[in-house]
């Protein structure tokens, strides 16, 4: 439901915003701005999305579907099963659902998009089978993609790679800051549905295992910012990804080898899923994607930024990071939007500017949580989200203002 009346303020917004727009600033051409939007974001919804995800969808499942043949998703699930068993209390004990998710929830720490969709796709399908009302988000359905939303990595290798682009003199310095913001993401998200669930969080599986995490993150930054020096942050961040890419394919085909299964057959059977899931959530897709364009486009954003720098001076604050902040709203609504966001403020205020930097960690503290709604529970059906996409922006909330702290801490 909230889905539903957040599709439709969209339009209205941008509606009124376009009719203001047009009788008192006299702008002629908004509205022709927003139905070219629509046409626009109508087509790249299914020719830059949907369509291309056909191809990463056939070959994940289908390497997906080798390691479940091959007993991998099953290992992985007797690993974190104690952990997966407190966050997914409604998860049987080893069911492939377990596994399926932490794959996801690891490519999307190292950075490898391409293979995080059609892992997530997969792990939202399996708890799909377990849920009792198949239009209506189950409780682990929605702890598994506000974790997913909340967008953990620890190698941004795409704002890494763009900051360099765009000349800045040390390209990587944001790591450290983007870790720290979508870490906290992560654990607020966290906390909010466990709260909402009534899980406990206070035992000794979780909190040694959140324990671990932190400590492994700590160590990581401590090695990349004492061992390497900055030209080989950025060099380990794109090397590190692309190895890591071919290197879980390569393992999952030997170790269906060492099994003794027909890995091309399993790869196959697997892929076939694909074009079909791929399909099934282009509607979802253009809904969403066509509502954001529309609001995005009318210009809302920019009087909301308005209002909050009119806010901050009224308290002699420092207004530095207002500059950054479209890049913020943006992120929960659209990737390419943030995307786009984040270039053009490193363009305006250069990529070393306090604006340009905190635009960097802005877009690598979260990740775009109405596009994987719609994206994931469209995928399976589900049109009750229940607290979902609350959650998920309360998380996207909690790493801007971790973003705002660490920025101000490590670029003053």
């Amino acid at each position: 439901m909230a889905l539903n009346y957040i599709w439709i303020a969209f339009f209205v917004i941008a509606f009124v915003v376009g009719l203001v727009k047009l009788i008192f600033f006299g702008d002629t051409e908004i509205f022709q701005h927003m139905v070219e939007g629509i046409f626009d974001s109508s087509e790249s919804s299914v020719m830059k999305i949907a369509l291309p995800l056909i191809g990463n969808m056939a070959f994940w499942l289908g390497i997906l579907n080798v390691a479940e043949k091959a007993g991998a998703i099953n290992f992985l699930s007797r690993i974190v099963g104690p952990f997966f068993q407190r966050l997914f209390p409604e998860v049987p004990k080893n069911h492939p659902a377990t596994g399926q998710m932490l794959m996801n929830f690891s490519a999307n720490m190292l950075g490898l998009d391409n293979a995080a969709t059609p892992l997530g796709l997969k792990a939202m399908g399996s708890l799909q089978e377990l849920n009792k009302d198949s239009d209506t988000a189950s409780n682990a359905q929605i702890m598994f993609l506000v974790l997913h939303t909340s967008g953990l990595q620890i190698l941004p290798v795409t704002i890494i790679a763009q900051r360099a682009i765009l000349g800045a003199a040390d390209p990587a310095d944001v790591l450290i800051p983007c870790i720290i913001a979508t870490y906290v993401a992560t654990v607020a998200g966290m906390i909010a549905v466990a709260i909402k669930q009534r899980i406990n969080l206070l035992n000794r599986v979780v909190i040694g295992w959140l324990g671990g995490v932190t400590v492994f993150i700590g160590l990581f930054i401590w090695y990349v910012t004492t061992a390497l020096t900055k030209e080989q942050i950025t060099l380990v961040s794109k090397v590190s990804s692309n190895f890591l890419l071919f290197l879980i394919p390569v393992v999952i085909i030997l170790g269906g080898l060492r099994k003794k299964i027909h890995v091309f057959e399993a790869f196959i059977e697997g892929a076939k899923g694909g074009f079909e899931t791929s399909v099934k959530i282009i509607p979802y897709l253009v809904a969403m994607l066509v509502a954001i364009s529309v609001f995005r486009t009318c210009g809302a954003l920019d009087y909301i930024n308005d209002g909050v720098r009119w806010v901050v001076t009224q308290f002699n604050a420092d207004t530095r990071f207002v500059d950054a902040m479209p890049v913020a709203y943006m992120k929960p609504l659209s990737g390419s939007g943030s995307k786009a966001m984040m270039i053009e403020t490193m363009k305006t205020y250069g990529p070393d500017s306090f604006a340009g930097r905190l635009g960097s960690i802005f877009n690598g503290s979260a990740d775009t949580t109405f596009y994987i709604v719609a994206l994931y529970f469209g995928s399976v059906g589900i049109k009750k989200s229940r607290y979902a996409i609350p959650a998920g922006l309360f998380a996207d909330l909690a790493g801007v203002i971790a973003a705002i702290l660490v920025c101000y801490l490590f670029f003053g």
